[in-house]
C-alpha cells in the first residue's frame, strides 16, 4: 500500500497510470510489477507498507475485490487517524527487533488495515466528522508541530473553510485550541508525576522549556514549578 498524505504522485502498472492525491491510497497486489513517482509541481509525501499474513486475504476482499486486476485506488475516510496508526507501527519497529516490539508493530499494522477497510466501507466523512477527526488527532498528538493548513488539507477542506468550521465547533482557532490542550495535559503531569519541567514541556509539544514556562505562566498565572509546589502543599 502507498498512502499519500499531501501533494500528488502517480503509480503505474501494466501500462495504466493512476494519479494519487492527498488523502488517497493505492493497493498493489503482491508480485505486481509497478512504478511510482512524485508529481513535479506538487511532489507528494507518502507512507507505504508491505504486509503479509493470514488476514491479508480478508482485507483484500474489501480493499481490492479484483486482486489480480491491477491497482485499487481508495479515498481515505480519516487521514489523520491513518497517519497516527502508521506512526504507531513505525515507532514499534524502530524500538528494537525483539518479539515484543514485533507484536506491537503487527498489532498497529493490523489496526491500520482495519481503519483502511472501514474507510472503504463507510465512505467519506461528513464535514462535522472531519472537524471531530482533526480534534481527535490534535488531542492524541500533542507533541507534534501544529500546521493548520496541513490539517485542512488532510480532511479535504480549504484552509479558510476549515478555520471557519473549526471555530464554529470549538469557539476558538486551532492554535489556541491546541494551547489549551497542552496546558491541560501539562497541569495533569505536574500534579500526577515527578517528571521534570523540561520533560513535561517536551511531552506536550514545546522544544524550549523556557518558552513553555512563559506560556504556562501566561495561561495559568503561575510558573509550572510554583503550580506544582502549591498543589502539593494544598494536598498535604
Amino acid at each position: 500500500m502507498i498512502f499519500c498524505v499531501r501533494g500528488d504522485g502517480w503509480v503505474e502498472s501494466r501500462g495504466r497510470r493512476q494519479v494519487i492525491g492527498a488523502g488517497e491510497a493505492v493497493i498493489i497486489p503482491a508480485g505486481t510489477p509497478h512504478a511510482y513517482g512524485a508529481d513535479l509541481s506538487d511532489p507528494w509525501t507518502i507512507w507505504w507498507l508491505h504486509a503479509d499474513g493470514f488476514d491479508i486475504a480478508e482485507f483484500l476482499r474489501v480493499l481490492h475485490p479484483e486482486a489480480k486486476d491491477g491497482l485499487a485506488q481508495i479515498r481515505i475516510r480519516d487521514v489523520l487517524a491513518m497517519v497516527t496508526l502508521f506512526e504507531n507501527s513505525l515507532a514499534a519497529m524502530e524500538r528494537d527487533e525483539t518479539l515484543a516490539s514485533l507484536y506491537l508493530a503487527s498489532g498497529a499494522t493490523w489496526q491500520l488495515l482495519c481503519q483502511l477497510t472501514a474507510s472503504q466501507l463507510q465512505g467519506p466523512l461528513a464535514r462535522a466528522d472531519r472537524i471531530r477527526a482533526a480534534q481527535d488527532y490534535l488531542r492524541t498528538n500533542l507533541s507534534r508541530p501544529v500546521r493548520p493548513h496541513e490539517l485542512a488539507r488532510a480532511v479535504n477542506l480549504s484552509s479558510s473553510h476549515f478555520a471557519s468550521l473549526f471555530r464554529q465547533a470549538t469557539g476558538t482557532n486551532v492554535l489556541d485550541y491546541v494551547r489549551g490542550l497542552r496546558m491541560a495535559r501539562a497541569r495533569e503531569l505536574l500534579l500526577t508525576t515527578n517528571d521534570s519541567v523540561s520533560l513535561i514541556a517536551s511531552t506536550v509539544g514545546y522544544s524550549d522549556p523556557f518558552y513553555f514556562a512563559r506560556e504556562f505562566r501566561r495561561v495559568n498565572g503561575t510558573p509550572p514549578t510554583e503550580f506544582r509546589k502549591r498543589a502539593h502543599q494544598e494536598n498535604a
